[in-house]
């Protein structure tokens, strides 16, 4: 099956669904809920998106944001592989958390940011969790109508588009409920595109330039890779019994070395997310990439077998 686009552009809006690995559980205590927003609330801080609103469910999440710079692979990247490590660190596991890539559309706000919002809002309803929406206590909803303040949504930003009042609002997504069958995904034109006819030309004509722009360096290109992504091509290079987490033999540890170095070189991650992964510290990041670099040099076989991971991702 054909990828679907990634539009990456500035001052977009876009509506996140990620899923867990065979629809399994990724949240399973509300500590596991509170831990995926503190690293929601970095990400904010770290990419300077806006937040309009979220649902995390039991085996999946709902993000709707805007971006600022055209960043949003790097956002995702940083949630999930920030939330994979915590969730696989605590409850003992290895490997994926998240069933494949996020999915992200491209939204018009003026056709469909109410609608699809409520949308959002009432998935715990539709899935009959909850009978009225403000009685989860994992989306954004209660914040909308006034009830709660997480600091989380951009409410300033969030009402240049919503054209009626919050009371007005609560009322509108009431309405909502039992009309499961209804959504405005149904509208989705080429599989991320949610708008009008003019805004789905506008966004087609734009595809393949300013999205796209070719002289954008090979690193930037690199930066939009799923660390996870990395560490199991390192991982497949070195033998496929390699656990370059969990693995203590002398083939892991080597495996683990380059992992952190190749994390390091290629992709957008700092050393402390890095050190984060593997249990070390900010600063050994550093001196394992540099044994790495040194090893490199006086091993030719060993700098052969580094740069044949590195061109797999040269696409």
């Amino acid at each position: 099956m054909a990828r679907p686009y990634r539009v990456q552009g500035k001052d977009c809006i876009y509506h996140i669904t990620s899923r867990g690995n065979e629809r399994r559980a990724i949240f399973h205590f509300e500590k596991d809920f509170l831990k995926f927003l503190g690293y929601l609330k970095k990400a904010k801080e770290k990419f300077k998106f806006y937040l309009y609103a979220y649902c995390l469910m039991k085996n999946h999440y709902h993000l709707f944001l805007e971006t600022t710079l055209p960043n949003l692979s790097r956002i995702m990247q940083y949630i999930n592989t920030s939330y994979t490590v915590y969730h696989n660190v605590k409850y003992e596991k290895c490997g994926h958390l998240f069933q494949g890539r996020y999915r992200s559309i491209l939204v018009e706000a003026d056709s469909y940011f109410q609608e699809l919002s409520r949308y959002i809002h009432l998935n715990p309803v539709n899935a009959k969790v909850v009978s009225l929406p403000g009685e989860y206590k994992w989306s954004s909803y209660n914040e909308w109508i006034g009830e709660m303040d997480t600091g989380l949504i951009d409410m300033k930003e969030m009402e240049r588009y919503l054209k009626i009042s919050r009371a007005d609002y609560e009322k509108f997504v009431i309405e909502g409920i039992g009309e499961a069958g209804r959504s405005p995904l149904d509208s989705l034109y080429a599989g991320f595109i949610l708008g009008s006819e003019q805004f789905i030309k506008d966004t087609i004509s734009n595809i393949g330039t300013e999205l796209e722009d070719k002289d954008i360096s090979y690193k930037m290109d690199l930066q939009a890779l799923d660390p996870i992504k990395v560490r199991e091509m390192v991982a497949r290079f070195y033998g496929s019994e390699t656990d370059i987490l969990c693995g203590s033999d002398d083939r892991s540890m080597l495996a683990k070395k380059v992992a952190i170095y190749l994390l390091k070189r290629l992709t957008a991650m700092t050393n402390r997310e890095i050190g984060d992964q593997f249990g070390i510290s900010y600063s050994a990041v550093s001196k394992v990439a540099g044994g790495v670099d040194r090893l490199m040099e006086e091993d030719r076989g060993f700098r052969g077998g580094v740069e044949r991971i590195i061109s797999h991702f040269k696409v």
